[in-house]
């Protein structure tokens, strides 16, 4: 792990070694999570492609002493992905794939509209929308909310709740492993991160950009999905492709992953991988 400064904020990073490949591929977590789930994949593509994974501002690693303020005004995808435009700059990246999770894909259009010199294409994971219904937002927004206020620091002492983070918006349990991380990243995410970004993300505005977003951008957009995604269900993750030239009537930019839920990239690694991959072979120069 390595930190660099991002707008006052110290932001933890892990870069694999350079290979051949012309561009780096950039991983961003969803919410409530860290640069640790993307492990699996880069097991699997840092022989052939250069990986970054970083922690977002007040989440993982990258986070001041929680008692203090972010100093930031606002915790939008827009703003998350003006903090990348700064890793990128000071990494000095400048052909790049964008591969996003969840909150993370919403970041990773929005880092391609902002960098379309440098962004050469994005992967979004589990991660779609675009369409506003106000009483089921409302709830989210409810639920994440109460769900924010019982994170005292002894839950990591309850070894059981691995199980429930383990089997939480899967399709079929994972690893125990994943379910302490999840547990950790969890108790540890920054209140200020943690709240902002779930309400600044998940405004009437901030929802209906999307399409736009989408249908503005010059680079690819693919989209997977987990056929059994709760919480990004497929026909979200469709309606926003759609809105890509890529799409044509036909879901050419979109994969769902059978048996498979809001975890791809830890539920199913392999699958995932060879999916990247085909990606960029068939976006070769």
């Amino acid at each position: 792990m390595a930190i660099i400064d991002i707008l006052g904020v110290p932001h933890a990073y892990d870069l694999t070694a350079p290979t051949g490949s012309p561009y780096i591929l950039v991983f961003i977590h969803g919410w409530l999570l860290s640069r640790h789930y993307w492990q699996p994949l880069i097991e699997r593509l840092a022989p052939d492609y250069q990986c970054l994974t970083y922690d977002l501002r007040g989440f993982g690693d990258s986070q001041r002493d929680s008692a203090k303020p972010q100093f930031h005004p606002s915790y939008t995808p827009a703003t998350y992905a003006r903090d990348l435009i700064t890793l990128l700059d000071k990494l000095e990246i400048t052909s790049a794939w964008l591969i996003g999770h969840s909150l993370g894909g919403t970041i990773a259009l929005w880092g391609a509209s902002y960098l379309e010199d440098v962004v050469k294409g994005v992967i979004c994971v589990n991660s779609g929308g675009g369409i506003y219904i106000k009483e089921e937002f409302e709830r989210f927004r409810f639920a994440g909310q109460q769900f924010l206020k019982i994170r005292p620091r002894w839950l990591c002492y309850l070894r059981w709740l691995d199980l429930l983070f383990a089997r939480d918006s899967v399709a079929n349990p994972i690893e125990l492993k994943w379910g302490r991380q999840r547990l950790i990243d969890f108790v540890s995410a920054h209140p200020d991160a943690a709240l902002g970004a779930l309400l600044d993300s998940t405004t009437e505005e901030e929802i209906h950009r999307l399409p736009k977003l989408v249908s503005q951008m010059e680079q690819p957009a693919y989209f997977v999905a987990g056929s059994e995604d709760k919480i990004m269900e497929p026909k979200y993750v469709r309606h926003l492709a759609s809105f890509h030239s890529l799409f044509q009537g036909g879901d050419e930019n979109v994969t769902v992953l059978s048996e498979c839920g809001h975890l791809s990239m830890v539920e199913q690694p392999d699958a995932m991988a060879r999916e990247i991959r085909r990606i960029l072979e068939s976006n070769r120069d």
